[in-house]
This record gives C-alpha cells, sequence and structure tokens, in this order.
C-alpha cells in the first residue's frame, strides 16, 4: 500500500506537508501528552479536540455505560467555572463545543473562529482535567441519560443497529452498547466513575488535536498553559500510552435471526456479518464495496431496493472497524409485510458481487465518488481534526488525500469480489425491529457455498 506518515510513540517532533498546502506538525510532550495541529491556509476558524483513548469497550471494572456518564458529566462544572460558565463562554462568541463517546474513544472538541481559540483550549482542558463530578449534578445527569437512552429505544433504526452488532459480535465488548442500558445506568455510582475519570484522564493518556487557523508552537503553549492551569502535573516524565493490541479477536461465528415486535408502520431490517479491523490493508477494497452495494442513490441496493421494486425509501450499506474487529452490514426501512424479501435482495445483491464481480465502470464511479467525497471533507476543519485525533489513537498512520487517493487506485474488480466471496462464507446475522412475527429465513442468514467468476 501506498506509505502514510507512520506517528510512532518515540519521536517527539514530527512535521510534514498535507493536500491543500496544509502543514501537519506533532508533539509529544515529556509527559506523554501528544499534540497534533493542521494549519490550513486561509481557514478562519479552528476546531479543536481532546481525545482520550476510553470508551465503552473498556468498561470491565464499572458499570456498563459509564464513560458515556463520565462524558457528560465533564460539562457540569469545575472549580472555576460552573456549567453555565462553560455554555456562556462558547455562546458569546458564537462557537460550538460537545463531546462523543464511541467503543474506543472520547473526544470532548469545540469549533471556533480564530481569536477564540486560546479561550476554547482553557475551556476545554479546564473540563477534562478538573471537573468536579458533583454529586448533585450526577444525580441529575443519570436522569438526563435516562432519557437519552428512553429516545433512542424509541427510534427503531438504533435499536436495529444496537441489537446487529450485539448480535454479530457477542460475548466481545465493542458489542455493548455505548450508552450502557437503563439497569446499568441506575447501577452506577460517582464513587466507581471517579475512579473511572482519575484512572484514564491523564497527561500520558491524552490527544490534543486541532484543525484550521492554528499555529503549532502556540497551540503547544496554550494546551500545556491550559492543563497545568486546570491542575495537572505535566513535569513528570512519562511515555504515551501505547496503541490497543491490532490482533485480530477470535469471535464466534453463528447465524442468528432476532426479531423485536413494536407496533410501527415499518420495519427495519439488518444483516450484518464480521468485518475487517482498523488497519487491515483491505479497506480501500471494503470502501469501494461498500459504494458499490449500497453507498448511494447509484448503488445496487438503490437501484434494485427502492428504483426497481420500491420496496423501501432508506437502504444502504454500513461498516465499522475497530482495533482488533469489525463489522460489515446492511440495513432497510420496509413495510413489515415486505421485510423478508428486502432482507434476501439485499443479500442476493451481495451475493451477486461475490459470484460475478462489479463491473469497470462500477470501479470507476466508486473512484470518482470518493475521491470527490475527500476533497469536500477536507473543506472541513472539523473532518481535519477528527481525522489527526483518529490516525493518533487508532492507526498510528496518517494517510493524506493523495494517499489514501493512491491505495483506492490500486483496488481492482477481483479484490472487491475476493472480499465480498469472504464476508459471505461466514453466517449473516439479521434483526428486524417492527410489527413482524416471523424471522428472516435460513436461506438469508447462512453462510453462501463457495463462490466464484
Amino acid at each position: 500500500m501506498s506509505p502514510g506518515i507512520e506517528f510512532d510513540l518515540l519521536t517527539p517532533e514530527i512535521s510534514f506537508q498535507a493536500s491543500g498546502e496544509a502543514t501537519v506538525s506533532r508533539t509529544i510532550h515529556p509527559s506523554g501528552l501528544r499534540i497534533l495541529s493542521e494549519s490550513v491556509p486561509g481557514a478562519l476558524s479552528t476546531s479543536i479536540g481532546f481525545w482520550i483513548a476510553v470508551g465503552s469497550r473498556d468498561e470491565d471494572s464499572v458499570a456498563y455505560g459509564s464513560t458515556h456518564f463520565l462524558e457528560h458529566l465533564l460539562f457540569k462544572g469545575t472549580p472555576r467555572r460552573s456549567a453555565l460558565d462553560i455554555a456562556i463562554a462558547f455562546d458569546q462568541v458564537g462557537g460550538e463545543h460537545n463531546a462523543l463517546t464511541a467503543k474506543e474513544h472520547t473526544c470532548y472538541y469545540a469549533k471556533v473562529q480564530d481569536q477564540d481559540v486560546a479561550m476554547a483550549i482553557e475551556v476545554l482542558a479546564d473540563m477534562v482535567a478538573a471537573s468536579v463530578l458533583d454529586p448533585e449534578e450526577f444525580e441529575v445527569e443519570r436522569q438526563v441519560i435516562l432519557e437519552e437512552l428512553a429516545m433512542a429505544d424509541d427510534d427503531p433504526s438504533d435499536v436495529a443497529h444496537e441489537r446487529i452488532t450485539e448480535t454479530v459480535l457477542r460475548n466481545h465488548a465493542l458489542g455493548r452498547p455505548i450508552g450502557g442500558s437503563p439497569d446499568t445506568i441506575r447501577a452506577s455510582t460517582r464513587d466507581s466513575v471517579m475512579a473511572h475519570y482519575q484512572r484514564y484522564y491523564r497527561p500520558h493518556e491524552l490527544v490534543v488535536s486541532a484543525a484550521g487557523a492554528i499555529d503549532h508552537a502556540q497551540l503547544v503553549e496554550w494546551v500545556t498553559s491550559a492543563l497545568s492551569a486546570a491542575g495537572w502535573d505535566l513535569g513528570t516524565s512519562a511515555p504515551p500510552a501505547p496503541r490497543r493490541s491490532r490482533e485480530f479477536a477470535p469471535m464466534e461465528r453463528v447465524s442468528g435471526s432476532l426479531v423485536i415486535e413494536r407496533p410501527l408502520e415499518q420495519a427495519v431490517v439488518a444483516l450484518a456479518t464480521h468485518g475487517l479491523h482498523a488497519t487491515d490493508e483491505r479497506r480501500p477494497a471494503l470502501g469501494v464495496l461498500s459504494s458499490v452495494l449500497g453507498g448511494g442513490m447509484s448503488s445496487r441496493l438503490f437501484q434494485e431496493i427502492r428504483e426497481r421494486r420500491g420496496l423501501a425509501y432508506s437502504v444502504y450499506s454500513f461498516a465499522s472497524s475497530y482495533a482488533d474487529a469489525g463489522m460489515f452490514g446492511m440495513a432497510a426501512g420496509t413495510s413489515p409485510s415486505n421485510a423478508r424479501v428486502v432482507a434476501g435482495l439485499m443479500k442476493d445483491e451481495l451475493s451477486s458481487i461475490a459470484s460475478q464481480g462489479i463491473t469497470a465502470d462500477e470501479l470507476s464511479r466508486t473512484r470518482g465518488n470518493i475521491a470527490g467525497a475527500s476533497a469536500l471533507a477536507l473543506e472541513s476543519s472539523d473532518a481535519r481534526m477528527m481525522r489527526l485525533g483518529r490516525s493518533e489513537l487508532s492507526t498510528g498512520e496518517f494517510v493524506d488525500r493523495d494517499a489514501g487517493l493512491e491505495r483506492l487506485s490500486r483496488v481492482e474488480v477481483g479484490h472487491v469480489q475476493t472480499l465480498a466471496q469472504e464476508l459471505l462464507s461466514t453466517p449473516l446475522s439479521a434483526v428486524v425491529v417492527g410489527a413482524v412475527k416471523d424471522g428472516i429465513g435460513d436461506d438469508v442468514v447462512q453462510p453462501n457455498g463457495a463462490s466464484g467468476p
């Protein structure tokens, strides 16, 4: 594959040119703190992210959902700022601030004008390094999260995706829902969440990434000063926290069909199986496969199920990649009476690629689609900041647009067909949410026999 830029954990300073005349720089502070920037000429705003490589998969020592619980609590105040102060700091400059909890990381982020970057860093650093986890706020936020979980449980698409992930990844920690369950949230205690916070929120675990109108040396100064002011000791030397193991996790692979009966006008159907992990060299081929199969209005799923048959409004493919596991699947919303038919058609389209491959025109069209989408994404400082943070935490490699397109250009029709064959050589899992009593037939979830041209 075309080489990216390696983010090893030993080199204290790295700097190089990226696409669009941007300059990427990275500093490993003696405390183990990692700071990355992408300076974009002509940018008027900056996106900043404070990343911790802890997610829902890391909750064996606490109640499930505690990482997401903690993410909420960090907005509730520090010794220097109340929750209202934090909100006002961004609102009064027209900035944006939020956070996300994923299965393998947590990120607190903001986007502001260039003159407000120092303020944003100061507030984010205070939140991350000095949250008080006030006991009264803890109970208020517990109720907020229970309402959030109830809202998600009312969304059949959310339910389908949570349950298909749980079904495919089974007993792996990645199969657990990020937000936990009502029972685990009710079981969470402030002491256990505080212990979780104190264990992971440390300089050698933290990655700060920024993109847009930013000077790297100034960024390093602002970040280190803000964290010190918030109470972190950056004077103790430590290596950065090691990245997760990339060894593929062995998991049981069995077929299964789960029906979650709900009195809905539509049924959500999801089919999925094991996919590729985050550093698998076949990910460009998976990107092509997913795009051809269900990535847009010209995709096979859209054309066959929506345009030709009128059986769905929304139909698509999806893929998730983690350090040691992955998942690939398809989903659609359809009338309950058509759920089984749509599931069969989704598998048929994937089977067609496995047996006959894709066309040269589909490959060319997909390359153009991905190239255009990647160019548009780089217009966003948010996308650049997220790319930096994920590169540092997940793969340890920065893949610029040009390198990514070079990798994409090496994907051939045969690579896509072989990957489709591999995906279909293992059992599929199926989940249906809606007014459906019968599951998906065995002919859909059982693996295909040997496929070939």
